[in-house]
């Protein structure tokens, strides 16, 4: 993970500055730019590993900046930076492809760990290969697939790495903490929305299928049949 390339795009260049400052002390390379169009050149002609890129942009935004990447089929995880919590619907909700989100002002540390989760999450082999099947549903860790009734249904990687951490603790309630550990792979830093946001994404993309994931009010979420 050490010595990966990191891009930082953001306007304002005391974030960039501040991000690159620990993630430099944690042994990762980075390349910051300051507007949508050059944040898809960098792309393009950096391969970065990971992409640390802001809401609001000169040029082009980050929606549209993150919708061009997916829509080239770029995989390289985002980690979407935003001024105001009311954006995260926004975000996930336009599947526009983010894979997490922080909302400023951030603690430089989370960034971090946020940025070694999505790498860490992005390149590890899945516990088992064995697929999971709940009712209708299949979950397929080695093909990274899930299937309702034998169709199959396109998830997002976060998306994914959710629906199977509830899916290997299926019937088993999961605490919005414990999704975030098992889905994303870091600690608690006090804002679990980004759990709420995607299990409302993955109960519209599963609505063919008899699992379904349940609130169990004041303590999260499980899977059951």
């Amino acid at each position: 993970m050490a010595g990966e390339l990191i891009l930082l795009v953001d306007d304002e260049p005391n974030i960039t500055d501040l991000a690159a400052l620990y993630l430099k002390k944690e042994g990762f390379r980075t390349h910051a730019v300051g507007d949508g169009e050059a944040a898809l050149q960098a792309a393009s002609s950096q391969q970065p590993a990971l992409i640390v890129l802001d809401l609001m942009l000169p040029l082009l935004d980050g929606y549209e900046v993150c919708r061009r990447l997916r829509a080239d089929n770029n995989p390289v995880p985002i980690l979407m930076l935003t001024a105001r919590d009311d954006d995260v619907d926004k975000i996930v909700g336009l599947e526009i492809g983010a894979d997490d989100y922080l909302t400023k002002p951030f603690n430089p540390r989370e960034l971090v760990a946020r940025v070694k989760a999505l790498l860490r999450r992005s390149s590890q082999a899945p516990e088992s290969a064995t697929p999971i099947h709940l009712g209708n549903l299949t979950v397929d860790p080695a093909r990274h697939e899930v299937n309702v009734n034998g169709k199959q249904v396109h998830l997002r990687t976060q998306e994914f790495d959710l629906l199977l951490a509830l899916a290997r603790h299926k019937g088993l309630v999961l605490s919005r903490e414990q999704c975030l550990q098992l889905a994303w792979g870091y600690e608690y830093f006090g804002e679990t929305r980004t759990v709420d946001v995607h299990v409302a994404q993955l109960r519209k993309k599963l609505i063919s299928s008899n699992a379904k994931i349940e609130t169990v009010t004041g303590v999260g979420y499980k899977l059951v049949a």
